[in-house]
């Protein structure tokens, strides 16, 4: 098995179909069913299913698939770095964020690292939390900022900051009462239960003693705010994402007693691989420009992890 096979292999199983890898690779499709044979005859074992629609890895071929990815894209760095060592960082890195970071963080990382690092290409990857997580230890990407201290072998962590949580109301509720109350009169729109979100409101609802039962459950913090505003309900969101929608009078929060309901984000990086010199670059001046936003307060409602004080919400 040589590193062209690796990749002919993660091609196919990437594209889900020998004639669409045979186009990406510019190869011909009986060569590519050869290497896949010899790899399968080497290993004893079969590693992909042929179907009417295309192909499926098998148990075997998903573990080779995550091994393969890796093992390529680790080569790619070491010949950036090797090919820049002296020199400016160069190369690509790959970023992990849930889209409520990448909102807020995205947009000043890539203009400061385009400025400092002209060299470095960020590419931002935005799902929930659970996906970040499998692509930090797949190997898909080198750095992640997620909702949870990830434990896992071969991960360390760097607690960031605390965002606080706030209930949403919509405009013409009485934000004199307390949560409780609100949330009892209007109901709760809520993600799904598969969203880090709401798995923590979860656990937090019910320690309160109150009944998590949403009237709406939708994935989409944009749509969560439109039908609060619309009178559909009351809702949990960290308060810089409803920012704009308040100062404008669309919306009014409500802040939760002391301790104010707040979670933490967290750096989290690989170390079962070497950093290259451009990732490093890139986690410090993350985690450069998050300090710059918490002080500024264009992250509302935050707090750098270690901080007691909280900046004043606009």
């Amino acid at each position: 098995m040589d590193l062209r096979q690796l990749r002919y292999f993660l091609a196919i199983v990437e594209e889900g179909s020998f004639s669409n890898a045979a186009k990406r690779l510019n190869v011909a499709q009986p060569a590519l069913s050869l290497h896949v044979r010899k790899i399968e005859e080497e290993l004893a074992t079969p590693l992909l299913l042929r179907g009417p629609h295309g192909v499926t890895e098998t148990e075997a071929g998903a573990l080779l698939a995550r091994r393969a990815r890796t093992l390529l894209a680790d080569l790619d760095r070491t010949k950036e770095e090797v090919r820049s060592l002296g020199q400016e960082p160069v190369g690509t890195v790959r970023l992990g964020l849930p889209g409520t970071i990448s909102g807020i963080l995205s947009l000043p990382l890539i203009v400061q690292c385009r400025a400092r690092h002209p060299r470095i290409k960020i590419i931002v990857t935005e799902a929930m939390s659970g996906f970040i997580r499998e692509w930090l230890l797949d190997g898909r990407i080198e750095i992640a900022m997620l909702y949870a201290d990830l434990r896992d072998a071969g991960v360390r962590s760097q607690a960031l900051l605390e965002e606080e949580l706030v209930l949403l109301l919509p405009p013409g509720a009485d934000a004199n009462q307390v949560p409780r109350k609100l949330i009892a009169a209007h109901g709760l729109i809520l993600p799904s239960g598969a969203h880090g979100l709401r798995m923590m409101l979860d656990s937090w609802l019910r320690r309160q003693g109150m009944k998590v039962d949403p009237v709406i459950e939708v994935d989409s913090y944009g749509n969560i705010k439109q039908l609060v505003e619309s009178g559909y309900g009351c809702s949990i969101l960290p308060s810089h994402t409803v920012r704009d929608a308040v100062d404008s009078g669309r919306l009014q929060i409500k802040h939760f007693d002391e301790p104010r309901l707040s979670r933490s984000i967290w750096l989290a990086q690989s170390t079962s691989r070497p950093m290259t010199r451009a990732a490093s670059a890139v986690s410090e001046l993350l985690v450069e420009v998050v300090e710059q936003l918490v002080r500024s307060d264009d992250w509302a409602g935050a707090v750098l992890s270690g901080q007691k004080s909280r900046p004043a919400l606009g």
